[in-house]
């Protein structure tokens, strides 16, 4: 009967030291580490960094613990900053703007500063308005690095690079692009009280591209047009179609005199202040005034907006998801 009772507890001993060796080995197993790369345009207008911080901080805040690291995808604009990084007076008469503007860096060398730092899952996160021709390029760096295969699966650089969507969706069968263009439209209603309580019709003035189609943006005008039909509202762009030829020739046909221009666009730099707002006689302002119109206009980009800046926090997330991480 004591043999009997021993071999019971130490059969029970046993069993306590396995559990234990496996919740210790549960808890020792490596935290593989995830980051966010926020791949913007860029600016090299300092009033326009707000927009690009505030989706910075809506993304930090959707997403707490996960670190957040800012990308510029144009060549131009990192080489203005690149320049400016090697004045040592700029610092000093900008303190407004943070370190990591000045030296920002392009997503490739952004991605492999976190894959060197360990990172196993690396979210590429675009701030970018539609899928045009910059987030064709960001999709084509993702799915190039992700093609990388190893001898040995250990030395892989990393686990994966996911991309999220821009804000007004792109091609796939997981989420519809249309329900992008209304959650964008829905945030949008302060636009449309500004310009009804001026009596104005609504002009955004969008970026656009020439090599890939940018019927998104006519679709995002009628959408607009249908959730709020007590303003008259337009879609314009510095490349493609809806260009400000048909601007013009809609304005014409609606007899509105008074036009309230806002930029499409996460941030308020040289296109909006210039291209849509400039003084030069090329400008969509300069051309609608010498057509007659009374003018009026906000330099605010989208990115200042808490919720559209959110957006971009929510499509991560939902990379992430798909992902399982």
């Amino acid at each position: 009967m004591r043999l009997k009772k021993m071999s019971h507890s130490i059969v029970w001993l046993l069993a306590v030291l396995f559990l234990m060796v496996g919740a210790t080995g549960a808890q020792a197993a490596p935290v593989e580490k995830k980051a966010v790369v926020l791949a913007v345009f860029g600016t090299s207008h300092e009033s326009g960094l707000p927009g690009i911080l505030n989706i910075r901080a809506q993304v930090e805040k959707e997403l707490p613990g996960i670190p957040v690291r800012l990308a510029f995808t144009s060549n131009i604009i990192r080489r203005i900053w690149q320049e400016r990084r090697k004045d040592p007076a700029y610092a000093g008469q900008h303190q407004e703007v943070p370190a990591e503007i000045i030296n920002v860096k392009g997503p490739l060398a952004t991605i492999s500063d976190l894959q060197d730092e360990g990172y196993a899952y690396i979210i590429v996160q675009p701030t970018h308005i539609s899928s045009g021709e910059e987030f064709a390029d960001l999709a084509a760096y993702v799915q190039a690095l992700n093609s990388i295969k190893t001898v040995k699966k250990r030395n892989m650089p990393f686990k994966k690079i996911l991309l999220g969507r821009p804000a007004l969706g792109t091609h796939g069968i997981e989420y519809e692009y249309r329900r992008d263009i209304e959650q964008v439209a829905a945030l949008l209603a302060p636009d449309v009280e500004m310009a009804k309580k001026a009596g104005r019709s609504l002009v955004y003035f969008a970026h656009g591209n020439e090599h890939y189609s940018t019927g998104v943006y006519l679709e995002f005008e009628q959408v607009m047009r249908r959730r709020y039909p007590g303003v008259t509202i337009h879609v314009t762009m510095v490349e493609g179609f809806p260009d400000n030829a048909r601007l013009f020739d809609e304005l014409a046909v609606d007899k509105t005199k008074k036009v309230l221009l806002k930029p499409f666009m996460t941030v308020a730099g040289d296109h909006a202040k210039n291209d849509m707002a400039g003084s030069e006689p090329d400008s969509l302002k300069s051309q609608l005034e010498k057509r007659g119109f009374d003018v009026a206009v906000s330099l605010v980009g989208l990115g200042e907006s808490d919720g559209f800046a959110a957006i971009f926090a929510r499509h991560a997330k939902d990379a992430m998801t798909d992902e399982g991480i």
